[in-house]
Formats: C-alpha cells, sequence, structure tokens
C-alpha cells in the first residue's frame, strides 16, 4: 500500500527534544539577557493621543467622546483603553523571540469566571480582541503593570506594589516551570476551577468572598438578563433603552430601512462557523430583538450589538453578543497574522488561550449599507460571569488576583507556545521578575503622563469627551 501523496500545503513539523528545547530558551537567554526586560528607550516624537485619534477612525463617531470620557476616570481606566500606545511602546523593547499566541490585552481588568460549557465556574482570560502571534514577554509586562497601577489606585505602597508585582511575575515563572515538566494532553486540560481556587485560600473571609462572589454568577444568568435588560412594548418582548449605551435597533433604521436585515444577516452567516450540533441548539431559538451596546473602554465606539432570542418560550431567552472585529493592535509591529477574517482571528486565538470557551463562539464578516466590509465576532452577553473592580479590591485580596491571573496567562502561554523554552529562558532565579517589576514602575509612570496628556487634548480641545459620565 502506498502512502497518500503530500499536498503542497502540508508541511512537517520539527519535533525537538526537551533537550533541544531547553537548549533554545537558553540561548535566547544569552541573546537577551532576563534584565534587559526593564529596558524602555522611547521615541522623541511619541504622541499617545495621536495613536488615540487614529484609531477613533472608523469607530461610531457619536460614541468616541464616551470613550475619551472613560478613559479619562483614571490612570487604571486610561490603560485599559490604551493598549494601542502600550504596543507601539513594546515594539521598541529587547525582544526574547519566543513566540505565543498572545492575548493582546492582558491587564488585571481582562480576566474573570465563566461558565464551562459541563457548567462549571472557571477563571481564565476572558478578552481577546487584540489577540496575535507575538513575544511572550509583552503579555507579561502588560499584566504586571497593571498590577503596579491598580496598586497606586487603592494606596499601596511602593514597597507593597512591588511585592504584588514581583510575586506576580513569579507566580507566572513558577507556573511555567511546572508546565514544562508536564505531558501535552496534561497542559491542555489544566483549568482553573473557581471552587478549588477559593478552598486553596487561607482566609476563611476571603473564601467567603470568592463563593458570594460564584453564588451571584450563577445567579445572573439569562434570565436575569431578561429581567435586567429588557421591558415589554405593545405586548411584545424588547431590549430597553438606556441611551447612548442602550439604544434599540429601530431608533437607529430611520434612513436606512435594511440595516436590521443587514444585522440579521450577520447573525445567519454567524451560524456557518459553529459545529453542526451547536448549529441545531442555535435554530431552537428565534430572533426576538436586536440593540447597540457600547461596551468595554478600549472598545467603545466599535460595532457592537446584543440579540435576544427566545428558545422555549419568553422564560427561555439567549442574549448574544455581536461585537465588531478590528486588526490587532499588535499587527503593525508584530506582522499580519494567518487569518483574514478578524472575527475569526479573535474566535480562534481565544480557542487556542482558554482552558474551556463558550459553545456559542463563532465569527462572520457582512457588508454594510455603505458596502464596507466588517468582520464580527459572536458570543455570549453573560454567562456566569465574574470580575472585579481592580480600583477598589482590599490589598491582599490583590495580590491573591494578581497570581490566578499570572497562572492563567502562563497557562494560555503554554498551549499555543515552547514552554519549554520559555521556562529555561526564565530559570529558577529572580532575575526576569525584578526586570518586569522595574518595567511596570517605570511604565506605570509613563501611564500617569499619557493620562494627563488626554485630560490636556480634552481642554484645548483636540478631542471630544462626552459630558455625563457613562456606566454600564
Amino acid at each position: 500500500m502506498t502512502a497518500a501523496p503530500e499536498t503542497a500545503d502540508v508541511q512537517p513539523v520539527p519535533h525537538l527534544t526537551v533537550e533541544e528545547r531547553t537548549e533554545r530558551g537558553l540561548t535566547a537567554r544569552a541573546a537577551t539577557p532576563r534584565s534587559t526586560q526593564k529596558i524602555l528607550e522611547l521615541p522623541a516624537d511619541r504622541d499617545p493621543v495621536a495613536i488615540l485619534e487614529e484609531q477613533a477612525k472608523g469607530r461610531v463617531a457619536e460614541l468616541v467622546p464616551i470613550r475619551y470620557q472613560r478613559m479619562l476616570a483614571s490612570p487604571f481606566a486610561f490603560y485599559r483603553g490604551a493598549a494601542a500606545i502600550m504596543a507601539a511602546d513594546l515594539a521598541t523593547t529587547p525582544s526574547t523571540g519566543l513566540r505565543v499566541q498572545l492575548v493582546g490585552d492582558a491587564h488585571l481588568a481582562n480576566f474573570g469566571g465563566y461558565a464551562s460549557p459541563e457548567r462549571n465556574l472557571v477563571f481564565d482570560v476572558n478578552d481577546f480582541d487584540e489577540t496575535h502571534p507575538g513575544p511572550f514577554e509583552w503579555d507579561v509586562k502588560r499584566l504586571v503593570t497593571s498590577i503596579e497601577i491598580a496598586g497606586r489606585a487603592i494606596g499601596l505602597s511602593g514597597t507593597t506594589r512591588r511585592t504584588a508585582v514581583q510575586g506576580t511575575a513569579r507566580a507566572y515563572r513558577d507556573a511555567m516551570r511546572q508546565f514544562a515538566a508536564m505531558g501535552n494532553l496534561e497542559v491542555w486540560y489544566s483549568r482553573a476551577d473557581l471552587s478549588a481556587l477559593a478552598g486553596g485560600l487561607k482566609s476563611p473571609s476571603a473564601r467567603r468572598d470568592v463563593e458570594a462572589l460564584a453564588a451571584h454568577a450563577r445567579a445572573h444568568a439569562a434570565t436575569h438578563d431578561l429581567a435586567s435588560l429588557t421591558e415589554i412594548v405593545d405586548g411584545q418582548l424588547r431590549i430597553a433603552a438606556k441611551p447612548p449605551l442602550i439604544v434599540p435597533i429601530e431608533d437607529l433604521i430611520e434612513g436606512h430601512p435594511y440595516r436590521e436585515e443587514h444585522l440579521r444577516n450577520i447573525f445567519r452567516l454567524y451560524r456557518r462557523s459553529l459545529p453542526r450540533e451547536r448549529r441545531e441548539l442555535l435554530l431552537g431559538y428565534r430572533y426576538q430583538h436586536l440593540a447597540r451596546k457600547v461596551v468595554g473602554v478600549g472598545s467603545v465606539g466599535l460595532r457592537a450589538w446584543i440579540m435576544l432570542l427566545i428558545g422555549r418560550d419568553q422564560n427561555d431567552p439567549l442574549f448574544l453578543q455581536l461585537k465588531e472585529a478590528v486588526p490587532s493592535v499588535l499587527e503593525p509591529y508584530l506582522g499580519k497574522g494567518d487569518h483574514a477574517n478578524q472575527g475569526q482571528r479573535v474566535v480562534e486565538g481565544q480557542r487556542l488561550s482558554q482552558a474551556t470557551s463558550d459553545i456559542f463562539l463563532g465569527w462572520t464578516s457582512v457588508e454594510d449599507e455603505n458596502g464596507v466590509s466588517r468582520d464580527y465576532y459572536v458570543r455570549q452577553l453573560r454567562d456566569w460571569k465574574i470580575s472585579i473592580d481592580v480600583e477598589r479590591v482590599v490589598p491582599k485580596g490583590l495580590g491573591t488576583y494578581a497570581g490566578w491571573c499570572a497562572w492563567s496567562l502562563a497557562r494560555a502561554h503554554a498551549r499555543s507556545g515552547d514552554r519549554v523554552s520559555i521556562a529555561a529562558f526564565l530559570g529558577k532565579a529572580e532575575s526576569f521578575d525584578r526586570a518586569v517589576a522595574d518595567f511596570a514602575e517605570i511604565y506605570a509612570d509613563l501611564n500617569e503622563r499619557d493620562h494627563a496628556a488626554l485630560a490636556e487634548a480634552a481642554r484645548a480641545g483636540r478631542i471630544q469627551v462626552a459630558e455625563a459620565p457613562a456606566a454600564d
């Protein structure tokens, strides 16, 4: 029997030994010493506001002032919206060359709890809008800097912040070394179950706090959203208007009578990206209503919609979020990825990095009423979602939470990159931990100056800011 001919697009996969992978990490360390990870050298003409202005092009113009308003709320809020600024800055730093599927925006607020398909509450990264292949340390620096900024927001001393930041880097390093010693399937199946995390806490009050969060999340199911997001209008269930943050479709279609059909077509095309059994599940739901929703901080101005679907009856709702996907902020510095559809980039990056993902996660692309092709990804609006206010967390809780984030980030990187090489680069000593902690302090100072620069741009009239606070 002869073997099937190898097709032109199938390339042989090299399989290095553990020793060869370890040597690769040590070679990267020799070429880019761990101490160099603190280096940040910026061009003299750096203009953070210009980067935000460039991002605003192509977004919904009437919503961009809300984005600026949210970013101006605090240095941490600014940092949440400044992924593009930091991407430009990270591009100037020394690179290890050890690539993974980057989360792309791995700050503290982009981790949290959600329901697995098995209906367990898990903890993981939960935002992948900027996912892109790149050097692993970019994500680590984004995470540890967010801890430094959050620590300043809650009034921690410099020493306490340093302990939390360096401890997070150490937690990432320790986790990566553990993953490097595991078998492939053992890494793939690793996940952080929230009940196990709570059980590992030493403080009974901390355990109770996590258990209370979990109980709240389980109650925050689709039926809760049904009560909080909808109303009855002329006998029909509709998403309630809360302009400018939630605007029903009928309030937006004046002059564009086919826009709702356009958005419903996005939904039809999205179904094709799902496995067949999930398409069949989705076909059991009928369309009920649609509304535009302002989401996040960095995403404000991108087209985002919530769609209400009804299953067995009006007490069986499904809320989906359809969100526009544009090229990652990392793409200008790390090169184009493999996906022509940006929604597919987000979905496949998420599936690769998360231990378990939303069963309705999918993507689509369709021309809008102006003939512009726009990519979208789709997911459930909320499914037992847990998040914390990192600017109000108690000091001890910040370190614990950051450790969970570090473990989850290391696990994501171990799934998509060479965990053995990364672990060898990181080593047993604290050189990397100290260097990225130095970087975090330097970058947090820079972030405060950038926040002030945005405030000055608002005062000077360079940008327009929403007058009233806009909260979800």
